[in-house]
């Protein structure tokens, strides 16, 4: 496939390559890691100061106007240098949400401060029994005048300990797992009778569980019942997101691999002159290239809003899952023991690509959702 990204696209390419180059090494990545709150502040406003983080919003918030290319070349550089900084929840899910729905008066108010690096969010939409099943909700919302007022737990909210801002999933009519009924709430994070607990997934990034005790909120994301439809393609680009992140995670690994096959020696020669490891690499090799081709395939399906863009996407969520589990565990094993310890970012790696996996929806999920897909008969 021809992929030849602009010359704007290239310069955001270089300038995030420049910064991970500079303060990404993986001793650096570490001590971010043990920040509190999981990312470095001075990170953040640098990400703001470079303008990546106007990048995907509408130029009238005073954003770049960028669409689905342009957040790929920006998370595959974060992949490959395991960069922690929360873009994903903050400026994909949480500003995407934003953009998508809210009234002019809130755009106007929110979307300048995320720019500016001065806000950050997330989307409080999983919960306990939701599995992968987003419609799965039973946060309720219940109106009390002019208000709503929430009650329930939600899980796995990403960047949850961190954001000033939560927009929050809740039913607000129907049954549990229905589609119909959900309606989307932006929750200040410290209103009384939210609790936020934080920790830290496999990968080093922070999320969250949070307990929504008889909030009283005012502001809904679009109208009361829309938003499962509001959501569903700010989750789709958050997707790309996520598998442009995996896809330069993996690129980075097999460099790292293919350099220690290059400079370890053993029975006195270099391993990579060994042919069962040459052929290990290749098939590493094939994976990433697979898993970009399916990038590419859905990224420009996306952006041109080609009829089989969903299709595109839960073949590539789906090969993202099998070369993520393939290029991490060959990656461990030709380091040999090596790869099993704290001082190489191999295992770093590894748990990004594990996450990125599990992320909207692990392979074997996506495998039946393509399935169900391609078997639907067409409508007349």
């Amino acid at each position: 496939m021809n992929f030849n990204l602009s010359e704007e696209q290239t310069m955001i390419q270089d300038s995030i390559a420049r910064f991970v180059q500079d303060n990404y090494n993986y001793d650096q990545r570490n001590a971010v890691v043990a920040l509190p709150g999981g990312f470095s502040t001075e990170h953040w406003q640098q990400f703001a100061d470079l303008g990546w983080l106007s990048i995907p919003f509408a130029e009238e918030f005073g954003g770049f106007g960028g669409g689905p290319v342009d957040t790929m070349v920006i998370m595959q550089e974060l992949g490959r240098g395991l960069v922690i900084e929360p873009f994903l929840p903050t400026v994909v899910l949480f500003g995407g949400l934003l953009q998508a729905g809210a009234s002019d008066e809130l755009k106007n108010d929110l979307i300048p401060q995320i720019i500016a690096g001065q806000l950050q969010g997330g989307f409080a939409y999983l919960e306990r029994q939701s599995r992968y099943s987003v419609a799965d909700v039973k946060t309720c919302a219940r109106q009390d005048g002019v208000d709503w007022v929430l009650n329930g737990e939600k899980t796995v909210v990403l960047n949850g300990g961190a954001a000033q801002k939560l927009i929050v999933l809740a039913r607000s009519s129907g049954e549990q797992a229905d589609e119909n009924g959900l309606s989307l709430f932006l929750v200040d994070s410290n209103a009384p009778g939210v609790e936020t607990t934080s920790y830290r997934m496999t990968d080093g990034r922070e999320a969250a569980n949070v307990v929504l005790d008889n909030v009283t909120v005012q502001a809904l994301i679009g109208g009361p019942g829309e938003g499962y439809a509001l959501m569903t393609p700010v989750i789709e680009q958050a997707m790309l997101a996520v598998a442009a992140d995996a896809f330069g995670a993996m690129e980075s690994l097999n460099a790292q691999t293919l350099e220690y096959l290059k400079t370890r020696k053993q029975f006195g020669t270099h391993i990579g002159a060994f042919q069962a490891l040459q052929h290990r690499m290749v098939d590493m090799f094939a994976a990433c290239e697979n898993t970009k081709s399916l990038l590419y395939r859905a990224v420009c399906a996306f952006d041109a809003g080609d009829a089989d863009a969903q299709r595109s996407l839960l073949a590539l969520k789906v090969m993202v899952g099998r070369a993520g589990r393939k290029i991490g565990g060959e990656g461990i094993q030709m380091h040999g023991g090596m790869g099993m310890t704290e001082e190489l970012s191999v295992g770093a790696y590894v748990k990004r690509l594990m996450i990125a996996n599990i992320l909207f929806g692990d392979a074997d999920h996506h495998q039946q959702q393509f399935a169900a897909l391609v078997n639907t008969p067409a409508a007349a």
